[in-house]
């Protein structure tokens, strides 16, 4: 009981939404910061960070503040402060956040921008996209800098392989696209031939028995599965009867979107 109960408490904590002050804030270009020093009123402004990620403060000028965090945006200021004040203690506070949006697009999903209000990754905003199912999650990719930081979702989001799930920064850039096709196709000696929308999980059987089943012509030794992967075209064979007389599960291959499941015949 005691171990059940702790592995409970698990899930319920990789469920709740992550504190952000787990991770110290970095400014941003359009942040809007409050600076106060303790004792020097004429001191204390209200700026907003500038494109160039400059702020000015009376007494100093120009100062870089973004890509510093809070922090070190504070022991800067006090650090150039001490020409003019004896020991000044200085405070900074993110008085509004610009500088938190991560940007979806492909055609997959509708393209939309999404507000960071606490550390969020990459998994977590999956789960709040609806349109998930029209995208082809094998060529979804994570930009971040102009580079991929995780390519193909599909083993994250389907297949629940969530060890590589990164924290999701601003500027991050979700890249969706559109599932081209969203059938499979079971063609040769079936009753039904047919295109069926394709379902993750879905065994090359299960397409059959969807089509109507094997006709009387039908050799259920020589199936192929072509498959496109990439550039390449795959031809792989299943023995349906290694399935019912010897129970060789791996014959029972899953299906990916755009398969053709090609049922030949025997004249014997």
């Amino acid at each position: 009981m005691k171990r059940i109960a702790m592995v409970l408490i698990w899930g319920m904590l990789f469920c709740l939404p992550m504190e952000a002050g787990a991770v110290d804030y970095v400014i941003g270009e359009g942040d809007s910061l409050d600076i106060a020093v303790w004792g020097v009123k004429d001191l204390n402004v209200s700026v907003r960070v500038r494109p160039d990620g400059k702020i000015t403060v009376p007494g100093l000028g120009e100062v870089l503040a973004s890509g510093r965090t809070p922090n070190d945006l504070q022991a800067l200021l006090a650090l150039r402060l001490k020409e003019l004040v004896k020991n000044p203690i200085v405070t900074v506070t993110v008085d509004e956040i610009t500088n938190n949006k991560v940007y979806i697009f492909g055609g997959g999903v509708k393209s939309s921008v999404y507000q960071l209000s606490q550390r969020t990754s990459l998994l977590q905003l999956l789960c709040t996209l609806s349109e998930v199912k029209g995208a082809d999650l094998n060529k979804a990719y994570l930009l971040r800098n102009g580079k991929k930081l995780k390519q193909g979702l599909h083993n994250m989001l389907v297949a629940g392989k969530t060890e590589d799930d990164p924290l999701l920064e601003p500027g991050d850039v979700l890249f969706m696209p559109v599932l081209l096709d969203k059938n499979v196709y079971v063609l040769g000696a079936v009753t039904t031939p047919k295109a069926i929308e394709f379902r993750e999980g879905m065994k090359v059987m299960e397409a059959i028995l969807e089509s109507g089943g094997f006709t009387k012509f039908a050799d259920q030794n020589d199936i192929t599965v072509r498959r496109k992967n990439g550039e390449q075209s795959l031809s792989l064979e299943v023995k349906a009867k290694r399935l019912f007389q010897k129970g060789d599960l791996s014959q029972n291959i899953e299906l990916k979107a755009g398969d053709y499941v090609m049922v030949k015949e025997t004249f014997f």
